[in-house]
């Protein structure tokens, strides 16, 4: 069965500190690598379940915690208090800086005994732009973005973001306009490994732990399709 480790410490070059980041192994010990960014909830049940199901299919996961500066070891329920609790935390958020760190968490997560490869990344609302800005930033080897309701405005670089990529949304989000999602279609028209799959459900459709918010047949369907694109380019074994 995949375990999770204690934290691993990611050094943090332009500031001269460090963050925490947890990081599961899966049965055998080794496997290709992603880091998976967390939504505004923190690195929660659903995040951890998330690094869980992937280090259980063969990946080496680390998840880090973004919030690290001003609320270290956040987590909020997934209801309207933890909502509204959790948006006034992500307010504290840099996000060049938080893009920042998730490229050190990703060459840390590179540098982890048993991680084969240079690493993946994963990552849902918050972290879905935030992995897009990785991918633009960091060169992963692929990157899967749900629902990053900053994307469609971080599209300028898209002509120097060689890796593959493959972004979700939901065609009933009241956080992303359809026409940004028009937009990221637009811009990878023609692209080779840039790929865009719009279920028929809201935001944070994943999410298992909000009833706000969670979508069985979209979350199965969107799943299925990641699974599929990481066993194209970052296949285990």
């Amino acid at each position: 069965m995949p375990h999770m480790s204690e934290p691993t410490t990611v050094p943090v070059p332009c500031d001269g500190g460090e963050m925490a980041m947890p990081v599961w192994m899966p049965e055998s010990g080794h496997g290709p690598a992603i880091l998976v960014l967390q939504e505004i909830f923190g690195v929660g049940p659903y995040i951890r379940a998330v690094a869980a199901r992937l280090a259980e299919a063969g990946y080496v996961v680390g998840a880090p915690d973004l919030f690290w500066r001003f609320a270290p070891g956040w987590e909020s329920t997934h209801d309207q208090a933890g909502l509204t609790a959790s948006l006034e935390q992500v307010g504290k958020l840099d996000p060049p800086q938080a893009i920042a760190d998730c490229v050190a968490a990703l060459h840390t997560l590179h540098a982890v005994e048993g991680a084969a490869g240079t690493p993946a990344v994963m990552g849902f609302c918050l972290g879905g732009t935030l992995a897009w800005g990785v991918a633009m930033m960091g060169a992963p080897s692929a990157c899967v973005s749900y629902y990053g309701s900053g994307v469609p405005s971080m599209l300028d670089g898209i002509e120097s973001t060689t890796c593959p990529t493959l972004f979700h949304f939901g065609n009933d989000d009241p956080y992303i306009p359809n026409e940004g999602v028009e937009a990221i279609n637009d811009a990878i028209s023609g692209r080779s490994g840039f790929v865009l799959n719009v279920e028929n459900a809201g935001h944070a459709f994943d999410n298992h732990e909000s009833e706000m918010f969670w979508n069985e047949s979209a979350a199965q369907a969107a799943w299925a399709k990641t699974m599929a694109f990481l066993g194209e380019h970052l296949p285990v074994g």
